[in-house]
């Protein structure tokens, strides 16, 4: 098996065939599995999400520069949006009066949004935490606002996402070991809150789920795992990840936690990551896993590819007629030559960020339906023999 044998045609990549039958909202189906990684579906009120699944980040309900129809070419299946964000700008209400985010962004499949929390402790002295929630200023504006388990219930229940995210509080990722557990015993009361809230607040198509902290710290990870599994969430997440800490113990992290949550919900590492993160996530049994990266690199000139990351911006790329990857189906590689993106870069040309992002996020997709495929197919291990000189890239860079 090579490398390129792998590689899916992008209708593969757009339209994986799903091995379970219809199910009620909310309903997670493993169907897979090579020791811990797996493979399953998990039921929304926009259509089933094959898992493992990469999820693009649009921050303020639109990732920056694309279309819906980009994000579907792209092999997008649900996008994250941010509660703290959008309940600033442009604000619940006129969201809720589009008919939800689904309206507002003309987006038809699944959206999970995130409570914004972390967003808010990392308002560092414009912030104050107490046990109930946290008082804070804004970065736009510096009005004063308040955000608690309710309020952010209250406002993903206006956004109609399909998965809400609770308040949890992140500690940063150097954080002594009191600091953390003041963190968990803390994200652990706002999860309770949430848990007795969430019926009366949330439509009944909207899944809620719970997040555990504890850092790289595999005692309180276990501790706190135990304490928020117990809640009945819909699913859960791994939260706190990727905020300092080493790669090599964000990666032993996962792969000794994951495991141990529960097998019939959806599992979660939120903000990660590098192209070995996902596989580090997936082979952990990760099944959902959104970050920045693609987008906000492919903005920054950096472009990613099966043989490793390329940075348009260097002049070997100035008369370079060849495209991103020649192998690629994208948009951006079937159409345009690394020449005339590296000066559409240099112009600060709009249509840069949309060709480099769409290029970007179809990469990470594509390399999640090949490790998906793996997984339904039997050939896991296979697989990552094949992509180990494409890891091995991303290791050197």
């Amino acid at each position: 098996m090579t490398m390129q044998q792998l590689r899916p045609h992008p209708q593969q990549v757009l339209q994986a065939p799903s091995p379970a039958e219809d199910q009620p909202v909310g309903t997670f189906v493993e169907v897979a599995r090579s020791s811990d990684a797996r493979s399953g579906v998990l039921f929304t009120a926009h259509g089933p999400v094959q898992t493992p699944v990469f999820m693009p980040v649009g921050t303020y309900g639109a990732v920056k520069g694309l279309t819906p129809r980009d994000l579907k070419d792209t092999g997008a299946q649900i996008v994250l949006g941010n509660a703290y964000h959008l309940a600033h700008r442009p604000g619940p209400e006129l969201v809720a009066a589009h008919g939800g985010l689904h309206g507002f962004m003309g987006w038809d499949h699944g959206i999970l949004t995130d409570s914004g929390g972390y967003q808010v402790f990392s308002l560092r002295g414009l912030q104050k935490i107490d046990d109930t929630g946290v008082d804070y200023r804004t970065h736009f504006d510096g009005s004063k606002h308040r955000m608690t388990p309710r309020s952010v219930l209250e406002v993903e229940a206006k956004l109609g996402s399909d998965i809400c995210m609770i308040l949890d509080h992140c500690p940063p990722g150097d954080a002594d070991r009191s600091l953390m557990r003041a963190a968990m015993e803390r994200t652990t009361r706002w999860a309770r809150e949430a848990a007795q809230l969430r019926e009366s607040i949330l439509a009944p198509t909207q899944m809620c789920f719970g997040i555990v902290q504890g850092g790289t710290d595999l005692e309180l990870r276990e501790e706190h795992l135990a304490q928020i599994a117990e809640l009945g969430f819909d699913g859960l997440a791994l939260g706190g990840l990727s905020v300092g800490e080493p790669t090599v113990a964000m990666h032993a992290t996962m792969a000794a936690i994951a495991p141990k949550m529960p097998t019939d919900k959806p599992r979660y590492v939120m903000g990660i990551g590098t192209p070995l993160d996902l596989v580090a996530a997936v082979r952990s049994g990760v099944d959902m896993f959104d970050c920045v990266m693609p987008t906000r690199h492919a903005r920054n000139g950096q472009l990613f590819t099966w043989s490793g990351k390329i940075n348009i911006r260097h002049a070997a790329h100035k008369d370079d007629l060849s495209p991103v990857d020649a192998q690629c189906a994208c948009a951006c590689c079937t159409t345009t030559s690394r020449a005339y993106l590296r000066h559409l870069h240099r112009q600060n040309d709009p249509l840069y960020g949309r060709l480099s992002t769409i290029h970007n996020l179809f990469f990470y997709a594509q390399l999640i339906a090949v490790l998906r495929e793996g997984l339904r197919e039997g050939t896991f291990e296979a697989v990552l023999t094949a992509i180990e000189p494409m890891l091995a890239a991303y290791r050197e860079a």
